[in-house]
């Protein structure tokens, strides 16, 4: 069988990566949207100090980077193909988002520019994670094909963990109702919700069959696999809870306590978002 001449394949990766980019916008509407149609969005996008939105897209970008490599919108061999697909996700997401802002009126001629470009960046971290996504949800596998990424290490999991709690986390973190539901619980209730948390996430692990997971029938390894998986990753959560929450201004005046179990709170889906990641990727 002939190879394919050099301009064959030059048609056909363009082709392949023109399919990957529509995927990656679909991705970004898909996973955006919920933000899209949020008020406090739209109004935090005036308030969040500019310099907390720069140091948010700063710190997201390796974690686009990794996750290009884990479920990018197209195939990557090098870091340096990551990198420029981490910045074609960030170009998507802020495509989407302005677009998007504009259809539904949350961005018009009276915006004013530093508000205009607050919305839009912050509604564009999520719609970047669902342009990466976008090949894992909405692409076709061929058969054979290896998987990417090294999904069969420890940190790998954890990473994947985190990227399913830092999208939970980041749709929520911005509505009163997480300040609104820590005050109405008290310390005892906030004390099961942890416990429930880490039972939840447990299950997730067994459930989604993470591939370091042992055998039901030995208690020795499912023991360390609760600390590995279930603890490490919780405790994941309630750290990148409590960065989206500081990032919203949600944690401003707050005495410990409350800064706590207010994080506590929004570390419940968290917790979902991360145990149920793997079904995900």
């Amino acid at each position: 069988m002939r190879a394919p001449s050099a301009p064959a394949r030059f048609v056909e990766d363009n082709a392949a990566f023109g399919r990957g980019l529509a995927r990656a916008f679909a991705g970004a509407t898909i996973f955006g949207l919920p933000l899209f149609m949020t008020m406090e969005m739209w109004s935090l996008g005036e308030y969040v100090p500019s310099w907390k939105v720069a140091l948010l897209l700063v710190l997201f970008f390796p974690l686009l980077v990794a996750l290009s490599w884990h479920a990018g919108f197209e195939r990557t061999f090098r870091w340096r193909d990551d990198v420029v697909d981490a910045l074609v996700a960030y170009a998507v997401g802020f495509t989407t988002s302005a677009l998007a802002l504009w259809l539904i009126g949350a961005l018009n001629a009276e915006t004013a520019w530093r508000g205009a470009l607050g919305q839009v960046s912050l509604q564009a971290v999520p719609a970047s994670i669902g342009a990466l996504l976008a090949q894992s949800q909405l692409g076709e596998r061929q058969a054979g094909q290896p998987q990417r990424g090294g999904v069969a290490r420890y940190g790998s999991d954890l990473f994947i963990m985190a990227i399913g709690a830092l999208f939970l986390s980041f749709n929520l973190a911005p509505t009163e109702e997480m300040l609104l539901i820590a005050m109405r619980i008290g310390p005892a209730r906030a004390m099961l919700l942890v416990a429930v948390s880490l039972a939840a996430m447990h299950a997730f692990v067994y459930g989604a069959e993470f591939r370091s997971r042992p055998h039901p029938g030995a208690p020795a390894s499912a023991t360390l696999l609760f600390l590995r998986f279930t603890v490490v990753g919780y405790a994941t959560c309630l750290v990148l809870s409590a960065w989206m929450l500081w990032t919203f201004g949600r944690l401003e005046g707050l005495p410990l306590a409350a800064a706590v179990q207010v994080t506590v709170v929004l570390g419940f889906p968290a917790a979902v978002g991360a145990a149920s990641a793997r079904l995900i990727l």
